[in-house]
């Protein structure tokens, strides 16, 4: 069987319980073994992220072939997991309280990582639904990001587009096979 990679991308404020977190940690362990995903994909935006890059962590405790893989945008960074001990021991000092760094195996600077502009996460996720067999995703079609400013210096706000929207859209136009993690919760 031909191995596989997922990607993940969700809403960057999301609670779950423990329940979905068991949820979430089952339907990973799917993909492994009934799907052969050996390469998880993560952006660093979001809670979602956090959260699955977590549970995923757990995993290569039992399954040592997976990995992790960060796509960052040009304001974002990674650790290597070959590097994680020693800059968590780092800051930890530095900040006189623990910390934790996300570890992964792999960085990848997607084309377009320096030349995208503000919203360089949308190219971001293209990029990763892109190089994903499959993309799993916690989408809420009634979610609303919050207000921003339209800049710094702005005393406007402005509802800006929800980035899962466009990418969840995204990988429907390109035919992925998709995973709802919300649909799948809520349901239940």
């Amino acid at each position: 069987m031909i191995s596989k990679t997922t990607c993940i991308i969700g809403h960057r404020d999301v609670e779950l319980s423990n329940e979905d977190l068991n949820k979430l940690k089952e339907l990973f362990e799917n993909l492994i073994i009934k799907n052969n995903v050996k390469i998880f994909l993560f952006g660093s935006r979001s809670n979602f992220d956090f959260i699955c890059h977590k549970i995923v962590t757990e995993l290569k405790a039992k399954y040592s072939f997976i990995q992790r893989k960060c796509y960052t945008c040009r304001s974002e960074t990674c650790i290597l997991e070959s590097e994680r001990k020693y800059w968590e021991e780092l800051y930890s000092n530095f900040h006189k309280k623990e910390i934790h760094l996300l570890g992964v195996e792999e960085e990848v600077e997607f084309k377009n990582k320096w030349t995208c502009g503000k919203a360089s996460y949308v190219e971001r996720n293209q990029a990763m639904i892109n190089d994903s067999d499959i993309c799993v995703f916690y989408y809420n079609e009634n979610y609303q990001p919050k207000n921003s400013k339209y800049s710094k210096r702005s005393i406007s706000y402005c509802k800006p587009k929800s980035g899962t929207k466009i990418a969840f859209n995204y990988a429907k136009q390109k035919k992925k096979e998709i995973v709802n993690v919300f649909d799948v919760l809520c349901k239940e």
